[in-house]
């Protein structure tokens, strides 16, 4: 009772503000009306590889998106939990930014729901890392809050060193797809303390946003080089063609 007490007590002094526009909601770590209308979170037919949304037309079975078809990605299969817009956006931008590391707690639960049919039971969750001067001038990786949230809500193990950027790099920022995948290339390599972890095991890479895949696409051939399974990746945010 004293417990109960003290948390409506807390309520009333902090109540839940939305993670967007702060307006007052229901329960902690929500999103109010009108911001949950403007997330375009994925959902329905995407792209096996990559989660990009597809127009659904009567397909059946495993589907890919153009880009995918014409050069498949490194990884096995990947998903997204939202578009890259609007609410989707901010959040993005706030987690990454902002300091607001509340967000990763529900972000993770939208993600673990968008990997649910790529996840087994001996996958390890590993992010993207950051190279050391850039984690020191940031002071944490939005991509190991991602991945710490989302191990403990599915269970799955989390290796939150598997990787490290040991060549420092330009922000992708403004980059086309040549140039993004050309600045990233070998730039990641598994750390040698945390090799044995992945020897023939799926591997779940996450990060905070998927543009072209070339981050991405250099953990993958970091990993398979160490000699991982089958790597998946996650993103909480998807850039797509119309944003």
């Amino acid at each position: 009772m004293a417990l109960g007490g003290l948390q409506t007590a807390l309520s009333l002094i902090y109540p839940p503000r939305c993670l967007t526009c702060g307006d007052m909601v229901e329960s902690d770590f929500g999103l109010c009306g009108g911001c949950w209308r403007d997330t375009a979170f994925v959902g329905g037919l995407v792209c096996d590889a990559c989660g990009v949304p597809l127009q659904a037309g009567g397909q059946t079975g495993i589907q890919h998106c153009d880009t995918c078809l014409g050069s498949a990605p490194p990884w096995t299969r990947g998903r997204a939990a939202m578009i890259y817009r609007d609410t989707g956006r901010k959040m993005v931008l706030a987690l990454k930014h902002g300091d607001r590391h509340e967000i990763a707690r529900p972000a993770a639960k939208w993600m673990a729901h968008a990997a649910a049919d790529i996840l087994t039971l001996d996958t390890l969750i590993a992010p993207i890392p950051l190279h050391w001067t850039r984690l020191v001038k940031r002071r944490f990786n939005q991509s190991a809050l991602l991945s710490k949230e989302l191990s403990r809500i599915s269970g799955l193990p989390w290796c939150p060193d598997l990787l490290e950027r040991h060549r420092k790099t330009v922000s992708l920022e403004g980059l086309n797809w040549t140039e993004r995948h050309e600045t990233v290339q070998n730039a990641m390599r598994v750390h040698r303390k945390r090799r044995h972890r992945l020897i023939g095991r799926p591997v779940l890479l996450v990060d905070d946003v998927m543009t072209t895949g070339a981050t991405l696409g250099a953990a993958t051939r970091a990993c398979l080089a160490a000699g991982s399974g089958p790597v998946c990746v996650l993103t909480l945010a998807r850039v797509t063609k119309d944003t």
